[in-house]
């Protein structure tokens, strides 16, 4: 077997609209078409989707409170690690700053799912 590419990941959600407010407004990916056989949406991200599918009773285990970046994630690259803090603060979302002492920080989006949003930080003048 070789595997040759990552085609997508799924996030269960409860609440669709909220979700697609996070994922679509306060992350800014851009949806795509999809077969609509059941409620969610997809987020094309590069090559790569974000299958948002609705669960009314899923709820996302939070395994190691004290450092979100320790619990299953999804890592996202972002050209500037300054704008997504003040994005998510603009949006009232609060996020962890990775303790690795890299320009990265850990948000959950409104289910509890923990993404990982990491770059560069812009040169100091």
């Amino acid at each position: 077997m070789e595997i040759q590419q990552c085609l997508h990941t799924t996030i269960l959600t409860r609440d669709l609209a909220k979700a697609e407010h996070f994922y679509g407004e306060v992350l800014g990916l851009t949806p795509v078409e999809r077969t609509p056989k059941f409620p969610g949406t997809w987020y094309q991200v590069g090559d790569y989707q974000i299958h948002l599918i609705v669960d009314p009773h899923f709820t996302a285990p939070l395994h190691h409170a004290q450092k979100w970046g320790r619990n299953p994630h999804i890592a996202f690259c972002v050209a500037d690690i300054n704008r997504a803090i003040a994005t998510l603060t603009q949006h009232n979302f609060p996020f962890q700053m990775s303790a690795s002492g890299r320009p990265a920080l850990f948000v959950r989006d409104p289910d509890g799912n923990v993404l990982e949003l990491s770059g560069s930080l812009p040169p100091q003048s």
